[in-house]
């Protein structure tokens, strides 16, 4: 139990947090202007720009490129600091970025390069509220109420996909692209002053030292010390791996979309959005399923069941053409979101089970830099084959990619973990499967 909650707070309620309320209602606002982000900034490229697939491709790949250059040592500064602080400059950051790109365009400068520039910027401030938020999420709730703490904020995400992206495609056809980015920037910055609150009111409830920065060993050093907590645990190696097959697949497969729909299909930017908000359902139900299939099959269990029943799926979505094979992409994009959203309840649970407090930024940091460098590395590798080849190939490439995501939790001891383990417990013991603990090869 973190000793800055109250003896009354119900353990299995993560509502009872002043804290994180305060943490989830904000990211009600910052999940909306990233979504409807997400759906506006590829269309302005396309549509205002004239943008091809390599110019989209490299787009795609700038917004997730911080991870890959400053992720690992923003956990290792994230550690040293308060996390609310840095919550509330990435928001208010990435508000004022998004701002910028609709009044260049409507002074008429707004070059490919700036909106590229406006882009990995936001990247860079993503890179360090991803790392706080999910650093910040196991000090606001007891151990007990952790799962149902990252399944609201999992819900929440799915939610927004489904809100933020149809509104997103909804808001550019009924009013322009413009207007749509205004209100992300204002969902950004809404989430940023709601934060303020925090660091008011919910001092106690944000892992941080009152005194100043923690000393210790050199940056480099507990980088280090993060990446071994990482990839020399079984459980903690495949579910990074697991997750960049998953990121790289899905990558590919979202860099086309904008391309596929408007210029292959003849379709509009609305019908986009709600294919993504299809994902986004997705997401939501799986999440919302996670516990009752981790009660019921285990921790462990669950998550690799999950993988390996619906990470195929993913083979269904280059199907995609007019028609009836529409619906089948889509249902196999659903599907694969139920499998995305149930591992990311369960995984992310484990992992801040399996982490030491001290930890916490460092191993975020790791996972952010592995499955958001696969996802940067996913948006190149989908520019480069839509362009040298077709954006079907793409499609094809990254269908084939989802479907694999799933070997990594195969072959892992996940299948024999039961229950999460006892917080920070980084060698946690797998409760007994009827065949014995499952070992990986080293």
């Amino acid at each position: 139990m973190p000793r800055h909650l109250p003896a009354t707070v119900d353990a299995h309620s993560p509502w009872r947090s002043g804290g994180f309320r305060v943490l989830f209602s904000a990211s009600v606002l910052g999940v909306v202007g990233t979504n409807v982000s997400y759906v506006t900034i590829p269309l302005i490229a396309v549509l205002a720009l004239d943008a091809g697939p390599g110019q989209v491709g490299v787009l795609a790949a700038l917004g997730t490129a911080a991870f890959l250059l400053i992720g690992l040592p923003a956990g290792a500064w994230v550690d040293r600091v308060r996390p609310r602080t840095v919550l509330v400059a990435a928001d208010l950051l990435r508000g004022i970025l998004l701002a910028g790109i609709p009044l260049a365009w409507w002074w008429d400068v707004l070059t490919f390069e700036g909106l590229c520039a406006a882009v990995f910027l936001s990247g860079v401030a993503t890179v360090f509220s991803d790392v706080a938020a999910q650093s910040a999420l196991p000090q606001l709730v007891r151990p007990e109420a952790l799962v149902p703490a990252n399944s609201a904020m999992v819900s929440l995400m799915a939610a927004g996909n489904v809100a933020g992206r149809g509104a997103g495609g909804a808001l550019v056809q009924l009013l322009g692209a413009p207007v749509a980015l205004v209100c992300a920037a204002v969902g950004h910055l809404g989430s940023g002053l709601r934060l303020i609150r925090m660091e008011r009111g919910d001092a106690a409830d944000i892992p941080g030292t009152a005194d100043g920065p923690r000393r210790g060993p050199s940056l480099r050093a507990r980088i280090a010390e993060g990446l071994r907590h990482v990839l020399r645990h079984g459980e903690l190696r495949a579910l990074a791996l697991t997750g960049a097959l998953g990121n790289l697949g899905t990558v590919m497969v979202n860099t086309m979309l904008p391309v596929v729909f408007t210029r292959e299909l003849g379709l509009s930017a609305g019908a986009l959005g709600l294919f993504w908000a299809v994902g986004g359902v997705g997401l939501l139900f799986g999440a919302r399923c996670a516990r009752r299939l981790a009660d019921r099959f285990g921790h462990g269990r669950a998550l690799v069941l999950a993988d390996a029943c619906l990470a195929p799926t993913g083979l269904l979505v280059p199907l995609m053409d007019r028609g009836i094979w529409l619906w089948v992409a889509g249902a196999g994009w659903f599907l694969f979101a139920v499998r995305t959203g149930t591992g990311n309840v369960l995984g992310v649970s484990l992992r801040q089970r399996l982490t030491p407090d001290t930890l916490l930024g460092r191993m975020n940091a790791t996972f952010r830099f592995v499955l958001t460098g696969a996802m940067a590395l996913g948006a190149a590798l989908a520019g480069a084959i839509g362009s040298y080849g077709s954006p079907g190939a793409a499609l094809w490439s990254g269908g084939a990619l989802l479907c694999l995501a799933c070997v990594p939790t195969l072959v892992s001891p996940l299948r024999g973990r039961r229950e999460l383990p006892p917080a920070g417990a980084a060698g946690g013991a797998l409760r007994g499967s009827g065949r014995g603990t499952c070992r990986t090869a080293s």
